[in-house]
Order: structure tokens, then sequence, then C-alpha cells
């Protein structure tokens, strides 16, 4: 006689910077676990991302209706809350760790879903580490999301796509202002637009120009050293050729020391250096050394909130990748991530994938050198290759009254059932 599997409880968190697509994974899960009623009971989210299971709020996901949670695939930002809170390692602070399985054991959640970058793979994989060791039955899947596309193993990152379409639609259409108003008004107009460590943002820029001439012009990268008198001659050429320029330049671009342009001296909760503010600098050594006369833009939230116009290809990627990493769990896979993998570029095509949570967790994939021009101010054709699958197709979400329809959840939360209260580590 066959022994009946006990139904156990899921949790799922959103962590990081949110995007366009990210709500689209969520419901990718919510769907998924709710066609295995016979294994998965209640989808639990984190209220606030992983804070929400270290403080033991956790969201009731049934008590939202099928039209709300098929309405997610359409929303953009993070539906449950995010977060930027990095749990230190093990041997550093492993009270948050056990807090984590203390909140799990609870509420009998025995599936792991986190939705996020490096960091957040990370800390998936250390969760699957500890559960293994206390010997709690906990299943950890990771799900990737970053709008900085800097995952490895994976071809690429949900919310990526939406984020190149927008600063590639929106460089070729400020382009267009530029160059109508250029002979009596604006010859410089800078696009900033984000990327730390990567400059795959600010590539995707790149595939705004087609044909010789137009916009952009110049692109800096964060993987290119800044020389001032080389961007300075190559705006001088731009606007003598073309009556105007037009750059799109990474948040993080460096000098030859390799120190940040735009560094602010603040630090987010994960330690990395804060930035903004480059466009302006540039704009301001533009002024100063060439004497024109300069708008520029800083793209910030607008990129990654933007679903409006997001990539159809990213959203069902998303969907995807979350939907994959229910099916994973259902096939006992534990401490993987779900990725995508490329099958060719001309017709597109891609399948699911997944790879060891550690080998994705706290590292980096750096934009290829061989994606940049020699001179090291555009992109070359190999990169054109790899990015314009990924902004391909349109996912308008429904519109009343000229503006997108998004859905806000209920967020209920559920009772706790721990006495004690969780400080989180400043």
């Amino acid at each position: 006689m066959a022994i009946k599997q006990k139904k156990r409880n899921a949790f799922y968190a959103q962590s990081g910077g949110v995007t366009a697509v990210i709500n689209a994974s969520a419901c990718g899960v919510i769907e998924t676990a709710r066609k295995y009623r016979h294994k998965i009971g209640t989808v639990y989210a984190g209220k606030d991302g992983i804070l929400g299971a270290l403080h033991e709020n956790l969201i009731d996901t049934s008590k939202e209706s099928v039209t709300a949670i098929k309405a997610l695939r359409h929303t953009p930002a993070g539906a449950f809350g995010s977060c930027r809170y990095k749990l230190k390692s093990l041997e550093k602070n492993r009270a948050e760790y056990e807090r984590l399985i203390d909140v799990f054991q609870a509420h009998d959640i025995g599936y792991f879903f986190y939705n996020g970058g490096g960091d957040s793979q990370d800390t998936a994989n250390k969760v699957a580490q500890l559960s293994e060791e206390l010997g709690y039955p906990l299943t950890c899947i990771g799900i990737p999301k970053t709008v900085d596309n800097d995952l490895m193993i994976t071809d690429n990152c949900p919310g990526f796509g939406s984020v190149a379409k927008y600063v590639a639609v929106s460089i070729r259409e400020a382009g267009l202002d530029v160059a109508s108003m250029a002979a009596t008004s604006t010859k410089v107009f800078i696009l900033e637009v984000m990327g730390r460590h990567t400059g795959w943002i600010a590539a995707a820029g790149g595939l705004a120009a087609e044909k010789a001439g137009e916009s952009p012009h110049i692109i800096l990268f964060p993987e290119i050293a800044f020389e001032p008198e080389l961007f300075l001659a190559r705006v001088k050429k731009c606007v003598k050729k073309y009556g105007f320029c037009a750059i799109v330049a990474s948040e993080g671009i460096r000098d030859k020391e390799g120190k940040f342009l735009s560094e602010t001296g603040l630090r987010d909760a994960f330690g990395h250096a804060q930035l903004g503010g480059v466009a302006p600098q540039l704009a301001q050594l533009i002024q100063q050394e060439l004497n024109y006369k300069y708008h520029w833009a800083v793209a910030d939230y607008l990129q990654r909130a933007a679903r409006h116009i997001a990539a159809k290809v990213d959203v069902e990627q998303a969907y995807a990748l979350g939907k994959a990493a229910v099916e994973f769990a259902m096939k006992g896979k534990n401490a993987v991530m779900s990725t995508i993998v490329r099958k060719s570029n001309n017709p597109y095509r891609w399948t699911i994938g997944e790879t060891p949570l550690a080998a994705v967790a706290n590292k980096e994939k750096m934009l290829p050198r061989n994606f940049i021009t020699k001179d090291g101010f555009h992109i070359t054709q190999a990169a054109r290759n790899y990015l314009l699958p990924l902004i391909k197709g349109e996912d308008y979400p429904p519109y009343k009254n000229g503006l997108p329809q998004y859905v806000t959840l209920k967020n209920t939360l559920a009772k706790k059932k721990l006495k004690k209260k969780f400080t989180v580590n400043k």
C-alpha cells in the first residue's frame, strides 16, 4: 500500500532591486504551486523579502484570487515587498540562519524559493546547507533576477531584457529630439543608466544605433577605464560630424585608478558603494572644456519599473523560471537555480536549465571584451547578436483611461506562531 506523501507549505521571497518582470516569476511560482495541491499546501511570501521570514511576517497568498495572481504577470515592482539585506556567513552570524529554520519549522515550510541575484543565491545555498546539517527537510531553489544581467551560468537574467529595451528606445527617441534642435540649441545629451560593475545595460543602448550617425554615438562602460581626453575628443568629433552627440553612460564608470566617478561615499546594505550622478559630472566636463550646450537624464528607477514597454521574451522567461523552480522541487532537486539556456540566436531559441546554487553565489558575469569595440566607445556585432533577441516582442499590460492597470494584492499576514521576536543585524 502506497504511503501518502505529507503536504508541506512553501515560502517565496523577492530580493534586492525589483524589476519590471519579477512579479511574473512570482506568478509562475504561485500558479504552478497551486497545480501541485497534493504536495504543496499554502504558499507564503515574505513581506519585504527575507526580512519577512526573519520577522515572521508571512503573507498568505492563498487569500489572493486566481485573477489577482494572474495579474502579477503584467505588474511591475515587487508585489510582496523586497529588501536589500545581506545575511552574513554562517560562521559569523549563525543566529539569523537558525531563525529562518525556526520560522520555516513553525509554519511547516518544506520549500524555499528565493528570487534574486548573486547574494540571494548565496543565502539560499547557505540555508540549504544548514537545513541539511540540522536535519530539517527543506528544499531550496533559486530563481534568477537582476537588471544588471551579471549572474553566472544563466544566459541572461529576468529584468535585463526589459531594461535593455527601455534604454534602447529612450536613447533613440532622445537622440531624435536633440538632432532636431542641434543647429541652434543642445549639442550633447547624456543618458545615465544602471550598471555598478558591468556594462550590460549601457551596451543595450547601442542597439538603437543601427546605422552610422544614429544615437548613441558614445557608450561608456565600467569595463573600460574612463579617460577624459579621449572622451572629449570623441564628443567633439561627433558634434562636428553629426551636429550633435548622444551618450549612454553607465553609473559604474571608473577612472584609471579604479575609482568610481560617481561614488557618493555612502554604502547600501550589501556593502556596495552608492552610485549616481555621473551624467551631470560628464556634462560639466563637456561644458568646461568644449562649451557645448547639454542636457542629461538619469534613467534610475524608471528603467527597471517600465512594465509598459517590457520585452515579451523577458516576461515569458521570468514566468518560466518561476514555474521551473516549483517543478524542480517536485522532482526532488535541491540547492539549484533555474537558468536560461540559449539554443540559437536567429531564430532565437531558448530552454530552461539548472545550475548548483554554489556556482552562482556571490559571482559576477562581466561584459565580454569582444562585445566592446576596440576604441572602447561602442558595441560590436557579437554584442548585437547576443542582445537583440532579448528585447524583442511586446507584452503590453491592460489599459484603462489611458493608463496601465496593475494589481495591488491584499497581502494578508499569517498568524505568528513563535513567541520570540527577532532583531535583524544592523
